[in-house]
C-alpha cells in the first residue's frame, strides 16, 4: 500500500468508528473527516467541497421538499384512507399497510412515507387492542424495500445513479431500478406479512406516538359544496368514528341547537361542535369537507399553506377572560382558534363565546407567520412539539398531475431529474401547496452535510487506487465463484456496513469497490453498481442502519435486539433474490 492509501485507509476507518458509536453527529463527523482528508494533502482545497454542488445532493433535498408538497395537498391521505379496517386478520393488514408503504417509497422518499402510515397503523392497532410491535417493523421494512424501485425512493439510488454518469457517462434512468426493486419488495413483503411478524416480540405497552396531548372541543363550518349539506349529523358517525372524533352538536345562526342534533339535516354555513386531538379533527373535517378557518373572512388565506399549532394560555396573558368571538382573530391576524381543551371538559355553550382562562390549551389555525404575530398579540406560548399541517384537499390532483408531468419530462429525456423536480416544487411554490419556509424546514441537512462531504472522501479513495485494492482483495478470495458469486459476496458486504452505517455513506464507498471488481474480473459494471444499489438500502438487523427504524424504535417499543429477528432472514431472501434478478436483468 501506498501512504495515500495509508493515510485514507486510517481516516475512514476512524470515520467508520465513529459513525458506529454515534456519540457525535454523523454530518459533524463528515465534515471533520473532510478537513482531514484536505489538510493530509490528499483532497486539492478547492475541490474540498465541490460535493456540495453535485447533482445527487441537490436532487435529495428536492425530492424532500415535493414529498412534503404531495402530503400537504392530500394527495397521498387520499391513498392511505382506505388501507386501515381494525377487522382485517393480522397478516392481511401488515400485508396491505406494507404494499401501500412500498408504493408511497417509490413515489415520495421513504421516511415521509413511513410517518405518514404510522399514525394510521397505530390508530389500527389500538382500535384492534394489538401490540403497535407486531406492525410497525414489517410496515417500517416495507417502505424501506419499497424505496428501492425507484430512483428518487431511497438516497442511496440517487447516489448509485450519479455515480454511474460519472463513470460511464449516463446516470441510471428513474425506472431502471424497477425490475430488480419489485421482485425484492415482492418477496420481502410476503414474507414480512406472513412470517416476519411472528418473530417479534409482542409488546403491549408501547409509546405513544403523540404523546399526552389533551382532547380539544371546536367547531368547523360546513363549507358550500360540501358532501356533508342534505345528511343528518347521525349520517356522518361513521366518518367521525373512522378519525375517533366525536360529534357533540351542531351550532346554527350562531346558536348551539339542544342536545346532540342527531336527526337534524346539516345546512350550508352550519357549525359542527367536534371532539377530538389535533390530528383526529383535521382528518374528520377533510373527510366530510368542512372548513377549518372561514377563508371568507380573510380572502388573504386562499392558496397558503396552514398549520395547526397548539398553544398554552399562561396566567398573565392577553387573552385572559376575553371570548374567542371578541377576538376576530381572523381579521385581524389572519388565524382562527380552532378549538379549545380544559382538562377534558365538555362545553354547553359554542366554542367561539367561551371565556378564555388560564391553563387552557388553543388549537390555532392559520399560516405560520400569522401564527408566530398572533401568538404573541395573545400572549400565548405555541407548542412547537405540536404542530401539523393542514392538507390542501382540493389541490390534490393538481399536485399529482405536476409531479407526473416533472418525472415525465426526466424519463424522456428532455431535462434532467434535478431540472425537473426543481420545476414540480416552484409550481408547488406558487400555488400554495408549499411555503417558502419548507425549502430550509424540510431538507435534512445532516443528510446533505454528510453526503456532500464524503463525496470528495470517496473520490480521493478511487483516485488513490485505495477502491481498486479492495476490489482486488475481493476477487482474490473469491477466484473460484462465478461472477454472480462475486456479486453476491459484494451485496453481503455491503449489506453488513448498511446495517452499521448510514446508508448513504455506504453507497458512496461501496459503488467505487463495485466498479473496480468489475473490472478487475472483466465484466460489465451494471450489475454490481445495481447489486451496490439494493444492499446499501437494506439495513434491517438494527435500528441505527436506517433512519425509518430508528423512528419506530420508540413507539414500537423495540429493542436493538428484537430487528435482527425479523430482519436476519429478510437480508438473506434479498441476496436469494436479487442476485439472479440483477444477473437476469443487467447480464455481466
Amino acid at each position: 500500500m501506498t501512504t495515500d492509501q495509508i493515510l485514507l485507509f486510517g481516516i475512514l476507518l476512524v470515520l467508520f468508528g465513529m459513525l458506529v458509536w454515534g456519540r457525535f453527529r454523523y454530518d459533524l463527523v463528515a465534515f471533520v473527516a473532510l478537513l482531514v482528508t484536505v489538510m493530509a494533502g490528499l483532497i486539492a482545497p478547492d475541490e474540498a467541497f465541490h460535493g456540495f454542488g453535485h447533482p445527487a445532493v441537490v436532487i435529495i433535498a428536492l425530492v424532500l421538499i415535493v414529498s412534503r408538497g404531495l402530503m400537504n395537498s392530500g394527495a397521498v391521505e387520499f391513498i392511505a384512507r382506505f388501507v386501515t379496517k381494525p377487522d382485517r386478520a393480522l397478516p392481511v393488514h401488515i400485508g396491505i399497510m406494507a404494499v401501500v408503504g412500498a408504493v408511497l417509497s417509490a413515489i415520495i422518499n421513504n421516511v415521509a412515507a413511513l410517518a405518514l402510515l404510522m399514525s394510521l397503523d397505530m390508530d389500527a392497532a389500538r382500535k384492534a387492542k394489538r401490540a403497535v410491535s407486531l406492525t410497525l417493523m414489517p410496515l417500517s421494512f416495507g417502505t424501506i424495500l419499497g424505496g428501492m424501485i425507484t430512483l428518487i425512493g431511497t438516497p442511496p439510488n440517487i447516489v448509485i445513479a450519479q455515480y454511474r454518469q460519472d463513470v460511464i457517462g449516463a446516470p441510471f434512468s428513474m425506472f431502471d431500478f424497477a425490475p430488480v426493486g419489485l421482485a425484492v419488495a415482492f418477496a420481502g413483503i410476503v414474507y414480512v406479512s406472513f412470517i416476519g411478524w411472528r418473530l417479534i416480540p409482542a409488546r403491549a405497552d408501547a409509546m405513544s406516538l403523540e404523546g399526552d396531548a389533551g382532547l380539544y372541543i371546536a367547531e368547523a363550518r360546513v363549507k358550500e359544496g360540501s358532501r356533508s349539506i342534505g345528511m343528518s349529523v347521525a349520517e356522518l358517525y361513521p366518518a367521525a368514528n373512522e378519525t375517533d372524533v366525536t360529534i357533540l352538536g351542531l351550532a346554527r345562526q350562531g346558536k348551539r341547537l339542544p342536545g346532540l342534533s342527531q336527526a337534524r339535516e346539516v345546512r350550508e354555513g352550519d357549525f359542527l361542535v367536534l371532539e377530538g386531538d389535533p390530528k383526529q379533527i383535521e382528518a374528520f373535517i377533510g373527510a366530510a369537507e368542512l372548513d377549518a378557518i372561514e377563508t371568507s373572512d380573510h380572502d388573504g388565506l386562499m392558496g397558503k399553506s396552514l398549520s395547526l399549532v397548539e398553544a398554552i394560555v399562561p396566567a398573565d396573558a392577553n387573552v385572559v377572560g376575553r371570548s374567542v368571538e371578541g377576538l376576530r382573530l381572523t381579521q385581524r391576524h389572519g388565524v382562527k382558534l380552532l378549538g379549545i381543551s380544559r382538562q377534558g371538559k365538555r362545553f354547553r355553550e359554542r366554542v367561539s363565546g367561551l371565556p378564555i382562562m388560564a391553563g387552557d390549551l388553543l388549537l390555532l389555525v392559520g399560516p405560520d407567520k400569522n401564527i408566530a404575530a398572533a401568538s404573541n398579540w395573545l400572549g400565548v406560548l405555541a407548542l412547537e412539539n405540536r404542530r401539523l399541517e393542514v392538507l390542501q384537499r382540493t389541490k390534490a390532483l393538481m399536485a399529482i398531475s405536476i409531479f407526473a408531468a416533472a418525472i415525465g419530462l426526466s424519463v424522456i429525456g428532455m431535462t434532467s431529474l434535478a431540472i425537473s423536480l426543481g420545476l414540480c416544487v416552484v409550481a408547488y411554490l406558487l400555488l400554495g401547496i408549499i411555503s417558502g419556509r419548507d425549502f430550509y424546514a424540510l431538507i435534512e441537512w445532516k443528510v446533505i452535510v454528510l453526503l456532500a462531504c464524503l463525496i470528495p472522501v470517496a473520490a480521493a479513495l478511487e483516485d488513490s487506487g485505495g477502491s481498486q485494492l479492495i476490489a482486488n482483495l475481493i476477487v482474490s478470495q473469491t477466484a473460484n465463484l462465478p461472477a454472480w458469486g462475486v456479486l453476491a459476496v459484494l451485496m453481503i458486504i455491503t449489506m453488513t456496513l448498511s446495517d452499521f452505517l448510514n446508508n448513504v455513506a455506504t453507497a458512496l464507498i461501496a459503488a467505487p469497490i463495485g466498479v473496480s471488481v468489475a473490472e478487475s474480473i472483466g465484466a460489465s459494471p451494471d450489475p454490481f453498481l445495481m447489486g451496490v444499489a439494493v444492499a446499501a438500502s437494506c439495513a434491517f438487523l438494527t435500528p441505527i442502519g436506517h433512519k425509518n427504524n430508528t423512528i419506530i424504535m420508540g413507539p414500537g417499543n423495540y429493542r436493538f435486539g428484537d430487528y435482527w429477528r425479523m430482519g436476519l432472514m429478510l437480508e438473506v431472501l434479498v441476496i436469494l433474490v436479487g442476485v439472479p434478478m440483477i444477473a437476469w436483468v443487467w447480464p455481466f
